[in-house]
Order: C-alpha cells, then sequence, then structure tokens
C-alpha cells in the first residue's frame, strides 16, 4: 500500500498545520464506508474525507464534493448529534503506524464538555473508522466486527476500544539507518533487500522498498546476505535521507502516472524504478496528491456499485437478444431450400397422370436444370399425386413467409441490440448518480424496467459536457441517448457539424459552427472527444464520421439515440479526453 505510514506522518502535518481549532460544521456519509467533514475556522473552511474502503483508505484534506444519499445513513445521524459544533484539538499517529486519530473536544446533551475521538485505521481490507468516548468506550464505527469475523479484536458499540497490535519491526523515528542495515543483514537466509527491508522497517511502503533496492543496486538485484561494500554505502546514504523524510515530514509529495497519464502509484519522494516507462510529477500537497489519486476511483467505484443492477439487467438483455438472432438466423438458411419446394410441387403437378397412388416416391424429369436430367421426389402414401403437389406448394409458401417474416424479426432484434449496446456504453461512461437516474428513466420508458408506483417529478434534465476547440467553437457531447437526440435533432443549427465513432456506441459530439467554418485542428479535437466518449475509448485509431446536422436524421421509431446520417467523412483518430469547461 502506497498510504505508508511515513506518507500518513506528512498527511498528519497538514491536517494540523490547517485544522487543528476548526469547528465541525456540516457532516455527511457518501457511501457506507466513507464520511465527509466540512470543517470551519477564522481562516476558512476545509473538508476532511476519510474514507475505510478496502482498495482507497485514507485520510485528507479535499476539494471533492461526493454525492450523498438522500437519507443520511444511521451512523451519520449518530455522529451530527455528538459532533456537529464540536472543536478538532489534536491530531496524532502512534510512531509510523497507519493509525491517525483526531480528538475533539464537544458538548453532550447535559451542558458538560467532553472529548470525543476519530481513529482512522489505515489497514487495506481491515481498515476502519471508529467513534470513541471520552473513556475510551466505542460508540460506533463504519465496520463493526463480531467474534464469527474475528476473535483477536472485536469492534462493537460498548466495548472498550484497543489499538491494533503493533508491528514488531524499526521505527525510522527512533532509530539510526546501520542499526536497519544491521537488523536487513542478521535475517536468516537469502532474500531480496525490498523483501528484507519490509520486514524490518515499519512504516514503509512496497515501492519504497522496491526504490531502495534500485537506488542501491543501481538498477540490479540486491540480496539481504550479501551486500559489497559499496551497496552497504549507498544503502546507507539512502535510507538516511528517507529516516530524514519521515522525522522531519521533509518528503515531496510525488504520484507516478502510465502513458495516458492514469495514476498508479505516489509516494513522499521522487521514483527512479520505473524509468522511462512512467511519468512523474508532484503535487502541491500530500492531501492535494491523494485527492487527484483517489477521487475519481471513489466516484467510479460508487458508481459502480450503484449501477450494478442496471449492468446486469443490460447483460441480461443482450444475452437474450443474441440467442435470438442465433436461432433465427437458423430458421431463416431452412428457408433457403424452399424454391426446391416450389420446383417438386411443379414437378409433381406436371406427372399426375403418371404417379400411382400410394407411391412412397417418384423419379420424373426435371425440366428446370438441364444437367439434372431426372429427381426423386419424395411422396407421403397416405393421400393422392395431387395432394402431394398441393403438400409441397404449401410447404413452399410457409417457408416464403417466415423468410420474410424472419428478416424483419432480425433486422428488429440487430436494433435492439445496438440501443442496447449504446446503453450499456453510456452506463460505462456514467460519472454521477444523476447520470444513472437519467438513463435508469430511459429504460423505465422504452419497457425494460417496470415503472414503480406513481411517477415523481422529474429533475431537471443534466446539460451536456462541454468543451472548446483550439479555434474557439463550443463542442457538445451527449451523455446518454436521450441526450444525445435532444442535441442532434432539436438543440443543433442545420450548420453545425455533427461527429460520431463509425459502427460503435458512442455520443454524438456537436461543433456549434455560429456560421463559421471550424478548422482541421477543430475537427480533430471534436473526433478524439466523439472517439473517447465512446465504446473504443480504449482503442489505438478509431474510425469516426462528420457531417454537418442536417444530413442527420431519425427513422420512424427508432430507439432513442438511433439515427442515419449521410454525405460523411470518415477520419482516424486516437481517443483523447479533454478538460470539460463545466
Amino acid at each position: 500500500m502506497a498510504l505508508d505510514g511515513v506518507f500518513l506522518r506528512h498527511i498528519k502535518k497538514e491536517l494540523e498545520e490547517k485544522l487543528i481549532g476548526s469547528r465541525i460544521d456540516k457532516i455527511y456519509q457518501p457511501s457506507k464506508d466513507r464520511l465527509l467533514l466540512t470543517l470551519r475556522s477564522r481562516e476558512g473552511s476545509y473538508k476532511l474525507i476519510i474514507s475505510a474502503r478496502a482498495d482507497a483508505p485514507r485520510i485528507n484534506i479535499t476539494t471533492a464534493s461526493p454525492e450523498n444519499p438522500k437519507v443520511p445513513p444511521m451512523l451519520c445521524m449518530l455522529l451530527r448529534k455528538r459532533l456537529s459544533g464540536a472543536k478538532l484539538r489534536s491530531v496524532s499517529q502512534t510512531g509510523l503506524e497507519r493509525t491517525i486519530t483526531l480528538e475533539f473536544e464537544a458538548v453532550n446533551e447535559l451542558g458538560d464538555i467532553v472529548m470525543l475521538k476519530l481513529v482512522v485505521e489505515i489497514m487495506g481490507q481491515y481498515s476502519n473508522i471508529i467513534f470513541i468516548d471520552e473513556n475510551g468506550i466505542i460508540i460506533d464505527a463504519v465496520k463493526r466486527v463480531d467474534a464469527s469475523m474475528s476473535s483477536q479484536r472485536l469492534i462493537l458499540p460498548g466495548m472498550k476500544y484497543e489499538m491494533p497490535p503493533k508491528q514488531v519491526k524499526l521505527c525510522m523515528l527512533d532509530t539510526d539507518a546501520e542499526d536497519i542495515i544491521n537488523a536487513v543483514e542478521s535475517l536468516p537466509g537469502s532474500k531480496p533487500l525490498s523483501k528484507a527491508l519490509l520486514s524490518v522497517v515499519q512504516g514503509v511502503s512496497p515501492i519504497i522498498c522496491r526504490e531502495l533496492e534500485y537506488l542501491t543496486g543501481r538498477g540490479a538485484d540486491v540480496y539481504s546476505d550479501s551486500l559489497n561494500e559499496e551497496q552497504r554505502t549507498r544503502l546507507l546514504y539512502f535510507l538516511k535521507r528517507d529516516i530524514k523524510a519521515a522525522r522531519e515530514c521533509s518528503g515531496v509529495p510525488c504520484i507516478i502516472t502510465d502513458t495516458v497519464n492514469k495514476p498508479i502509484d505516489f509516494t513522499f519522494e521522487h521514483i527512479q524504478q520505473y524509468g522511462s516507462g512512467r511519468s512523474k510529477q508532484e503535487s502541491d500537497t500530500f492531501s492535494g496528491l491523494l485527492d487527484i489519486y483517489y477521487s475519481k476511483r471513489d466516484n467510479m467505484a460508487a458508481i459502480r456499485s450503484k449501477s450494478e443492477d442496471l449492468t446486469r439487467l443490460l447483460s441480461n438483455a443482450a444475452t437474450r437478444l443474441i440467442k435470438k438472432i442465433y436461432r433465427q438466423n437458423d430458421e431463416l438458411k431452412a428457408c433457403a431450400d424452399r424454391e426446391h419446394l416450389r420446383i417438386c410441387g411443379d414437378l409433381l403437378q406436371a406427372n399426375l397422370y403418371r404417379i400411382e397412388r400410394g407411391a412412397t416416391e417418384c423419379e420424373v424429369e426435371n425440366f428446370y436444370d438441364e444437367n439434372t436430367a431426372k429427381i426423386k421426389i419424395k411422396l407421403d402414401p397416405s393421400i393422392s399425386p395431387s395432394a402431394n403437389a398441393q403438400k409441397y406448394y404449401k410447404s413452399y409458401q410457409k417457408a416464403k413467409t417466415a423468410e420474410q417474416v424472419l428478416r424483419v424479426q432480425i433486422e428488429q432484434a440487430e436494433a435492439e441490440l445496438d440501443y442496447v449496446s449504446s446503453v450499456s456504453d453510456s452506463l460505462s461512461r456514467a460519472e454521477s448518480v444523476r447520470e444513472l437516474d437519467e438513463i435508469r428513466q430511459e429504460l423505465t420508458e422504452e419497457g425494460y424496467i417496470k415503472a414503480k408506483g406513481k411517477r415523481q417529478k422529474s429533475e431537471k434534465p443534466l446539460s451536456p459536457l462541454e468543451f472548446t476547440s483550439p479555434g474557439g467553437f463550443k463542442i457538445l457531447v451527449g451523455r446518454n441517448n436521450k441526450q444525445n437526440d435532444m442535441l442532434t435533432l432539436k438543440q443543433s443549427d442545420k450548420n453545425d457539424i455533427w461527429f460520431h465513432v463509425k459502427d460503435i456506441p458512442g455520443s454524438h459530439t456537436i461543433i456549434i459552427t455560429n456560421g463559421k467554418e471550424p478548422g482541421d485542428a477543430d475537427i480533430l479535437y471534436a473526433a478524439q472527444l466523439a472517439a473517447y466518449h465512446s465504446k473504443a475509448r480504449e482503442a489505438g485509431k478509431v474510425p469516426v464520421d462528420y457531417t454537418r446536422v442536417k444530413y442527420v436524421s431519425k427513422p420512424r421509431g427508432a430507439k432513442p439515440g438511433m439515427v442515419i446520417y449521410v454525405n460523411q467523412t470518415t477520419v482516424y483518430v486516437s481517443p483523447q479526453q479533454h478538460d470539460d469547461i463545466r
């Protein structure tokens, strides 16, 4: 975990500098394992995010505003009752343990001043936020732990709070670099230096241990039992540097990103182990770094959780349609032999006088095929030769009608599958609960979700995403199918330019021209946006069609977002995100 004890010590310092003496103004619980506290002081207001999510535990000052449930959870109501107006008195950390304790001065129901604590434990899947009274008794916790979950440490209301068991490791705050190296060399057996350091030193993450090995060996593997003099000297130097950063909180908030600028790790120092394969950039503050790293991840995790039922619904609908199309195509192939049925009927009709009643087959001249002199035709002996001919004609008509019906049904099923895929694409790109609500409403109106009870008054529809091209043109991108229809068919001028990825579900993208002519850079910019806001987001080069809005139309009865267009030009671009100006 990158959020190690040293990094947490830097966070603690920032919290002390900015929040000590401030009072809690508001308390929210955006999800079951996250709290958001708004604190006010004479210098201004701050938002403190505390998360106990297994894959994203953290505590930091944030600028983000997560969406909150309409009805606050019980724990949130309890915290509001006991902590509203409370003053933050201290922020503490034991050594380099991954635990932060926030101590508040509050007033109880009798008007007495009491000291209440929020203990934030940053321990992966065991992360927790625990509310404790002035006597050290647990009031409640984000994650209650009973005897069925752990026999070592229970977290339940009414129980005495106990700190997590301390790690038997050396703490950089009171241990010298020489002692750490001696402990590494005294380990039994031969271990990679990074693993040896991780097992010996408290409060440092695997990435820091790997970095120490990388710097010690100049990129080569180093083992705990075979440090040479040069390696020992280098390890001593870099350990002293990290010890100084831990003691003085002099580290640098550094974030590591991949080739598409996606954050993949963070530390309290510059990292060299990735070479040119990764980019590194500094943040102004350690809290700001965590905000960048986790905010989008937290939001998307919440969205995924709330969209699970829609994802399952669309997946089941797509599976049903695919099976239906396969089955109907098999039936269509069976109809391909219908001409043979008609020929058999014609040949029987022409040779009725030669066929004996009760025959099981007959052989007649095939005047339809010059290469085939005679053809054998199976007969039903229980009916007359004339009835056999009529039976073949009836089978031919049945197959002909079935083919016509099947082609229409297959076309409709394929159009519906395209629609379901487009909704799935919109769902995968949704970034807020309101976007989910609009998608849910669309599926309800289309009959995929059964309407429940009296229809509630709907909120004002979200606006399209808005961008500005290099040439200063406004570009609008639809968030979902209904918004795509509104944007293309009602809000845009006939001379605006419309973009869409070719034959792939995606958003309608519009350049608002206002009578002017966009340049090549504007066209490229809009095409990149259209590619990024589509199912082809992760692809390399994507074909994007563009044409004037006047050449885009909606077929009668088509599903939301489904249009046809002509006079298009196709460009190939790499999907690229640009900053939304809203």
